[in-house]
């Protein structure tokens, strides 16, 4: 949950850090594309076959690709497939969420390896650091990783974890508030870690390995314990003037009743959960990842899209995505009827909007805030970055004063 930039500042740049840029992109073209030549990440990547082949050779010395076997049928001399060495690094993945704590291991390709969870409401700071702590270590022994591939810690949270007053909150919950969150990851392993609004981890999670290789702008729509949503245009995620765009869960829409309350109060697991417990229900016993839907689950599925029809049609006329994706701890099943009912709903109503979207179910599985929390500390070391070539103040300060 880093600072927003100040403003638009145009610069120059150097060799050290287009050299960084080049190298970033060159893996993330493997990455995207599963194995290619030198001659077509030339092509890719506009950069020349020299400046490929030196890039190739400083990442096949640092284990970071492999190649893969040569390429017959051709003329001459058979190119060599490069390919991302899915061992060369490991991160991993913490989602904080009101009704859960998720840790995950991450390869270098962004393949889960392994993974816990624990249910929990409305876990307090001390209950997060000590899952973390006991959990952390018997995930590498799982995954078969040592702690020295280990390349950082990404944490995934609510934006005002302690303050937004969603049903069930403690009192005393309010020790999030302002607490210093990387502090709970110190240990067992000291690391850098990196923090990040958990629908802006999931929606970054979506660009580097989902939709965001087919859609380069879409509109993400995070439905866990609250309602949270991430605006990803041109490939990059924008967090606004203040890094609070998306906050779909904040718009005030009209209930049955005649009433006006926040989306997020009904169309969020914690609005889930208080229709089922109308119901004599719970959570556990109509959430199956498989089987078919509970009926009081596609009742309340229905009248979320209601919710979400008005704020959607908002989206598609003031940013214009690709697409609208749907993700979080629902089962895709349940996902998959809530797009579709959107989808209907918005052909019908949204008849005022120039241009509609097609909503869709996110790519990621239910992990996915914690495997976009994973991704970031790979985003900030090895992958590319859309400031990659833009003068950052303190360290030209540093070159200035050197």
């Amino acid at each position: 949950m880093g600072p927003p930039r100040a403003g638009i500042r145009l610069s120059g740049t150097n060799l050290v850090r287009a050299a960084d840029h080049n190298q970033r992109i060159t893996l993330h073209a493997i990455r995207v594309n599963g194995s290619l030549t030198r001659v077509e990440l030339a092509k890719i990547t506009g950069l020349t076959t020299p400046t490929i082949a030196n890039i190739s050779r400083r990442l096949l010395a640092d284990g970071m690709i492999e190649e893969a076997g040569q390429r017959r049928g051709g003329r001459g001399q058979p190119p060599t497939d490069l390919t991302i060495n899915a061992d060369a690094c490991f991160c991993l993945g913490v989602n904080i969420d009101r009704d859960h704590i998720t840790v995950v291991v991450v390869d270098f390709l962004g393949k889960t390896r392994a993974r816990a969870t624990k249910e929990i409401a409305f876990a307090l700071p001390d209950d997060v650091r000590a899952f973390y702590q006991h959990c952390a270590p018997l995930l590498l022994q799982e995954a078969g990783v040592k702690a020295d591939q280990l390349l950082g810690v990404g944490v995934a949270a609510p934006d005002d974890l302690g303050l937004v007053d969603l049903p069930g909150r403690p009192a005393d919950y309010a020790q999030w508030h302002g607490l210093d969150v990387t502090s709970l990851f110190k240990a067992p392993y000291d690391l850098p870690t990196f923090t990040e609004n958990d629908a802006a981890a999931a929606a970054t999670g979506e660009v580097q390995l989902g939709h965001g290789q087919r859609y380069s702008s879409f509109f993400y729509i995070l439905i866990s314990w609250a309602l949270g949503g991430g605006l990803v245009i041109d490939g990059a995620y924008r967090r606004g003037a203040q890094g609070r765009s998306g906050e779909l869960g904040f718009m005030m829409g009209e209930t049955p009743g005649g009433g006006r309350e926040q989306i997020q109060t009904f169309v969020s697991l914690s609005g889930l959960s208080e229709a089922l417990k109308a119901e004599g229900l719970t959570l556990t016993e109509c959430m199956s990842a498989e089987g078919p839907i509970h009926p009081a689950v596609a009742t309340w599925l229905d009248a979320a899209a209601e919710r979400l029809i008005d704020p959607l049609t908002a989206v598609n006329c003031l940013i214009n995505p690709a697409a609208v994706l749907i993700g979080g701890r629902l089962p895709v099943a349940a996902v998959d009827r809530l797009a579709n009912r959107l989808n209907a709903l918005l052909r019908e109503r949204a008849t005022s909007a120039p241009v509609i979207a097609p909503v869709r179910c996110a790519a990621l599985a239910e992990d996915a805030p914690a495997v976009g929390a994973a991704i970031l500390p790979l985003s900030h070391f090895l992958l590319p970055r859309g400031t990659a070539l833009w003068a950052e103040p303190e360290a030209e300060a540093a070159a200035d004063a050197a």
